[in-house]
């Protein structure tokens, strides 16, 4: 292997670039992301720069990937096909319903047509379950039969400095070795908490954001979840803090006792529970402030993800949607990990080059 090229990534299913943008910190250059989703682009290009190809994954052709990669350098193909698919709701489901469980076999489609050097792929810890995601197991005997070394685990995102206790699954592929992820970079001891990553942002009230940035946003709260928000402590839950006048019906019900962290807030001084699609409201899981009577910002739980707090995710007021940001923020693999991702590509190559580092 030549260590004087560059290595030149891809980014499937790219998102507002959470992925791309870690591996450009490692010293990655990506040159272009693929997403059908329109409403990534203006995130993606602007932090990533880099181009957004507006387009499914299985409509894409790899004579487009091939004119971007060219001919000279090391090739990366990245991504992160979508979650939703692979949940544990989906494995009960009829899999057959949801084209998107497909998509990872277009990933690998685009593997055989592209021939990257190395291939590297994030998704939910379920989806190394055999029997509820077969699809899995194709892809990775799909990379092997094309002689590519294989790794593969889960990964817990606070031993990789990610201030929130996310589980992923990583892989990891290469033509030229055997791969894997470098080792974790900090102990329990060394964790990065709640406190660590969003103590200092700006105070703001539910309902407002802040006069220095329009993604430090709240929701605003019915006077009934205020309520709520008020009784709730760092780590309680709405069984042992509310007044029963407060409680939910749906939640007292046998079905509804599972669900104790929902309303609840979050503690200073641990990483933060796992910033999901619906991070911004109090009602989807653990998400209220650990001190102030709101639920978390958009900006916090960016921050919460390993986003750094100038990413920029709308060109203005007007045109953020909370939704879509939240959507975008939970959906997004966090940026320290593409980072700690870039960096094992990396220190691979320089290993096979008896340590001859590779060029930026």
């Amino acid at each position: 292997m030549d260590n004087s090229k560059k290595i030149i990534a891809i980014d499937l299913f790219c998102g507002v670039g959470g992925l791309s943008f870690g591996l450009k910190e490692a010293g990655i250059e990506v040159k272009a992301g693929v997403d059908i989703d329109k409403t990534c682009e203006f995130a993606y290009t602007y932090n990533c720069n880099a181009e957004f190809i507006h387009e499914s994954v299985d409509e894409v052709k790899s004579s487009t990937l091939n004119k971007i990669y060219g001919k000279i350098d090391y090739r990366l193909l990245a991504g992160c096909a979508p979650c939703q698919p692979f949940s544990t709701y989906t494995y009960k489901s009829d899999k057959t319903k949801d084209n998107r469980w497909q998509l990872l076999y277009e990933f690998a489609r685009l593997i055989d047509e592209t021939t990257p050097d190395f291939v590297t792929m994030e998704n939910v810890p379920t989806l190394i379950n055999f029997k509820a995601a077969p699809v899995f197991y194709d892809f990775v005997k799909k990379l092997k039969q094309s002689q590519y070394h294989v790794w593969y685990d889960i990964v817990y995102a606070p031993d990789y400095g990610i201030p929130q206790k996310r589980k992923r699954l990583v892989l990891l592929a290469s033509k030229h070795g055997n791969i894997e992820l470098i080792p974790p970079t900090h102990k329990p001891s060394e964790y990065k908490t709640v406190r660590d990553a969003i103590g200092k942002l700006d105070k703001i009230s539910d309902g407002e954001f802040s006069s220095t940035d329009i993604v430090h946003k709240s929701a605003k709260l019915s006077e009934l979840n205020l309520k709520r928000i008020k009784q709730s402590k760092p780590g309680g839950s709405w069984k042992t803090d509310w007044d029963e006048e407060l409680k939910l019906d749906c939640h007292i019900s046998e079905t509804g006792k599972g669900y104790g962290s929902v309303y609840g807030r979050m503690k200073w001084d641990e990483p933060s529970p796992t910033m999901t699609t619906f991070c911004n409201g109090i009602g989807n899981g653990r998400f209220g402030h650990p001190e102030q009577d709101r639920a978390i910002s958009l900006r916090e739980a960016a921050v919460l993800q390993s986003f750094p707090e100038n990413y920029k995710f709308a060109d203005n007021a007007e045109s953020l949607i909370s939704k879509y940001i939240a959507k975008h923020i939970g959906n997004a693999v966090p940026p320290r990990l593409g980072e700690v991702i870039g960096i094992s590509i990396k220190k691979h190559i320089e290993n096979l080059n008896n340590g001859k580092s590779i060029k930026k």
